[in-house]
Formats: C-alpha cells, structure tokens, sequence
C-alpha cells in the first residue's frame, strides 16, 4: 500500500467528510473513496481517449471487429 499526501480545498474535505459521516462512515472509508474515486476517473478519461482516437472510424466496422473478436476469444475457452 503506498500513502499519498494530498491538498485539496477545505470545502471538498468538509463534503466529502460530512458525505461519509451522514453514510455510517468508517475507518479507512476516506482512502477507499479516494481509491475508487481515481479508478473511475481514470477509466473515464481512457474510454474518451479511445473514443476520440477512433472517431474517424467506422463505427458499424468498429462493432464488427470488436464482436469478431470476442466470439474468437469465445470460441478458443471452448
């Protein structure tokens, strides 16, 4: 586990403080806020990347790949 040191403004620490406090908030719950929190950013700012990247695909095309593909995988578990 690596510990960060972060600064952020008073008014997101009190919200989100406040947040956990009104949910039943437990030890440890404010790093797996943060945790999560930075997963789905993350992944969101990747899905836009990918998106943007692809934008000037065909995107039927795209689909017919991608399902090509998957029913490969499929088929090679079997």
């Amino acid at each position: 586990m690596t510990r960060w040191s972060l600064s952020i403004p008073e008014e997101t620490d009190r919200t989100i403080r406040l947040f956990l406090a009104r949910n039943g908030g437990k030890k440890g719950d404010l790093s797996r806020f943060v945790d999560e929190a930075v997963r789905r950013y993350v992944f969101d700012l990747t899905v836009e990347q990918v998106k943007d990247r692809n934008a000037e695909h065909d995107q039927d095309e795209l689909l017919r790949l991608i399902d090509s593909e998957v029913d490969a995988a499929r088929a090679a578990r079997s």
